[in-house]
């Protein structure tokens, strides 16, 4: 599927992605958790030898096969899903970076697992995100993760395997010459639009299309970031809202495969920025246990959209990471109900504690879950005078 050269050139890509993320420099010795499924592991040996040769201590994790998931999550008790490893608070506590290789080999195995089950488990493991969140403010940690195609994924997008890995040498630049060079295009030309919106006084959005009208709320203190090195590839431009702010209808038309599952056509009707009415034409019990899971899973964390001129993704790919970046013909506009992101607040990282969070209406969930919208679409910026800007048309930012 990808050759040794394209091996080479991913991992490049990651380690820029991972640098890129970081708002301190990585040294000799610094830490880095390599985390990785068992069919990313022609990957995960490249990735491994690139990072004793840049000094960094790799630490190796391999997840979970399926059928160990429906194991643990199917037949574990209370105190085995929340069980956590001896050592892990210490280990993330030191860690410096984390480089995430995605290869699932299903994704319908948790299919008949109660969803409170998995969520108990996340919530039981949320102070890891709590941890690197806080060391990421300081520029001690950074992040990055990819995907590695396998059969159960390129299945699942009706695509062949072979088609499916086009998609991901063709979205993450690795059939340049020099990759690297490609992405920091790519970010210099989000900058552009980022400082364009950065510099509004912006109280609110509105979304429109077929089935959509939403209203999010800038928030206080936030900015638009985006194309940072955290995912590759990543196209989006986003932020995380005041979810107090949220009201109204929003649409997923796109499919999307979460912890096992497939659902189809998710609709959320929220009011004082809680989804009230949660709907879906598949999978719809599942969807509103997920976002049962906590108090804050039924809030907006994020919102974003994409430019198809940045994306060359244009087949949906039955897998987040790719398909809340689709370009295709209108872009996409996704939000993710559940946690929100520290970094788009648009002061010192340092200064955000937890209560400062919650006075701003930054979300707090073990949840994040991204559901994206491709429909034609036009999205207003509402600024604080009144006024309203068209920032948004037909899959295109419209600043000059």
């Amino acid at each position: 599927m990808l050759t040794a050269e394209q091996l080479e050139k991913y991992c490049e890509v990651l380690w820029w992605g991972i640098t890129t993320a970081r708002t301190g420099e990585f040294k000799p010795g610094d830490n880095i958790l390599l985390r990785y499924e068992i069919e990313a592991l022609p990957l995960a040996e490249v990735m491994f030898k690139l990072l004793v040769e840049k000094g960094m201590n790799p630490i190796l994790r391999m997840g979970l096969t399926p059928d160990m998931e429906k194991s643990f999550y199917g037949k574990g008790n209370d105190k085995q899903l929340t069980f956590v490893t001896p050592g892990e608070k210490e280990l993330i506590n030191n860690l410096n970076g984390l480089i995430a290789l995605l290869a699932p080999s299903s994704l319908t195995h948790l299919a008949e697992v109660d969803p409170s089950r998995i969520g108990k488990s996340a919530v039981a493991r949320k102070f890891i995100r709590d941890i690197m969140d806080v060391r990421e403010q300081k520029g001690e940690f950074g992040w990055t993760l990819c995907s590695y195609p396998t059969k159960a994924m390129a299945d699942a997008a009706g695509l062949g395997i072979e088609e499916f890995a086009e998609q991901i040498i063709k979205a993450c630049y690795l059939d340049d010459d020099k990759p690297t060079e490609r992405w920091m295009e790519v970010f210099d030309s989000a900058l552009k639009v980022k400082n364009w919106l950065n510099g509004m006084d912006i109280e609110s959005y509105r979304v429109v299309t077929e089935n959509c009208d939403l209203k999010v709320s800038h928030g206080e203190s936030r900015r638009w970031i985006g194309i940072s090195g955290h995912n590759i590839p990543s196209f989006e431009l986003f932020i995380s809202p005041d979810w107090r702010g949220t009201e109204g209808v929003y649409y997923a038309d796109q499919a999307s495969f979460r912890s096992g599952n497939l659902v189809q056509g998710v609709k959320l009707v929220f009011e004082n920025g809680v989804a009230k009415e949660i709907t879906a034409e598949k999978g719809e019990e599942f969807v509103k246990k997920q976002l049962a899971m906590d108090e804050g899973a039924a809030r907006l964390g994020e919102f974003s959209l994409t430019d198809r001129r940045f994306s060359q993704i244009d087949k949906f790919m039955a897998n987040t990471l790719y398909d809340e970046n689709y370009g295709g013909e209108f872009g996409n506009c996704h939000v993710a109900v559940g946690a929100s992101y520290a970094d788009t607040y648009g002061g010192n990282q340092e200064d955000l504690t937890s209560d400062l969070k919650k006075e701003l209406g930054f979300n707090d969930s073990a949840l994040h879950w991204d559901l994206v919208n491709t429909e034609d679409k036009k999205v207003y910026a509402i600024l604080k005078d009144g006024s309203e800007v068209l920032i948004y048309e037909s899959g295109e930012f419209q600043c000059e």
